[in-house]
């Protein structure tokens, strides 16, 4: 099976839930015994915070590998401690697919002509060298930016197909400020609205056997009647759903992303990555069992989601 749509179409069937796990770890809010580990061989310091990172990350993945069928890293958390942390970044990515798990580089990137396609090499493989290849961060699929035309998509489209992975179009983002762009009206609609009908444009060529295309969209749930809209006019996208939980979106707002209970996954990080430090699992299983209280987090959100689309 080399298209993404399809591998994570049957990844969420395999797994019975449509959960993506968002690994943003942060440093002041890991297990203070973790904290305390990295810092003793490493000192304060930016290999110290990566190593910390790995060490968590993956005490994570070992607990929910077997229930979640994607996880999300978002960059940002890793590039700011430098080589170090892109280091975390890449180690993390290759533990979740070695454990079977689906990756998703929240990167969110866009730029033109042989920059995108440096991007896309780096992201969704297919690097260049002379006299051989190579295989950068290796993901599954790429967030990526739509505001500087369709051209920019272009290339990671082309070397998403070409090697399997797929990518997530910015189109109606969860955060508070996403109307200031994105609401506006153009010709009489609003801009999420074309960016849609180009996502659906760029991704008409390409359906698996999942009936889906490898050109996915990101759609807030915290905007449940835009969701509700969007799905009608991107009927072949898989969408990438924030705004679960912590940002206020339910079960019931995320279940307006998906086409006859398929068709997207919905992401949460805090609320299943550091559930340890709120209750209920804080009493019931505190830092020392910070992976076993992300199980739990973990199920209870796959058991609200999968309620809610069958109601």
């Amino acid at each position: 099976m080399n298209h993404f749509a399809d591998k994570l179409t049957a990844a969420v069937k395999a797994k019975g839930n449509p959960v993506c796990v968002g690994l943003d770890p942060r440093f002041d809010l890991l297990p203070k015994e973790i904290q305390a580990d990295a810092e003793k061989k490493f000192g304060k310091s930016p290999r110290a915070v990566a190593e910390a990172y790995l060490v968590f990350n993956k005490a994570l993945l070992d607990a929910l590998a077997d229930l979640v069928p994607v996880c999300k890293p978002q960059i940002a958390f890793y590039e700011e401690f430098g080589a170090d942390g892109i280091r975390a970044y890449d180690e993390t990515v290759r533990y979740a697919r070695a454990k079977g798990v689906l990756t998703i580089s929240d990167a969110k990137r866009g730029d033109i002509g042989s920059t995108a396609v440096a991007y896309a090499r780096a992201h969704l493989g297919g690097m260049e060298i002379t006299g051989g290849s190579g295989v950068g961060f290796d993901a599954d699929a790429l967030t990526v930016n739509p505001y500087m035309g369709k051209d920019t998509l272009q290339p990671y489209l082309d070397i998403g197909v070409t090697n399997g992975k797929g990518i997530f179009v910015l189109v109606k983002t969860s955060n508070p400020g996403s109307g200031d762009l994105q609401d506006l009206e153009a010709g009489g609609r609003p801009i999420y609205e074309h960016v849609a009908e180009m996502v659906n444009a760029l991704g008409a060529k390409h359906r698996g056997a999942s009936g889906y295309s490898p050109v996915g969209a990101v759609v807030g749930a915290t905007y449940p009647q835009q969701a509700r809209a969007l799905r009608e006019k991107m009927p072949e996208s898989i969408f990438l759903v924030p705004g679960y939980g912590a940002q206020g979106g339910t079960a019931q707002d995320a279940a307006l992303c998906f086409r006859n209970g398929a068709g997207a996954v919905v992401n949460s990080s805090r609320g299943i990555i550091f559930a340890y430090k709120q209750d209920p699992y804080a009493s019931r299983f505190g830092e020392s069992r910070f992976a076993e209280a992300a199980r739990a987090a973990a199920e209870k959100m796959a058991e609200e989601l999968n309620a809610a689309l069958k109601a």
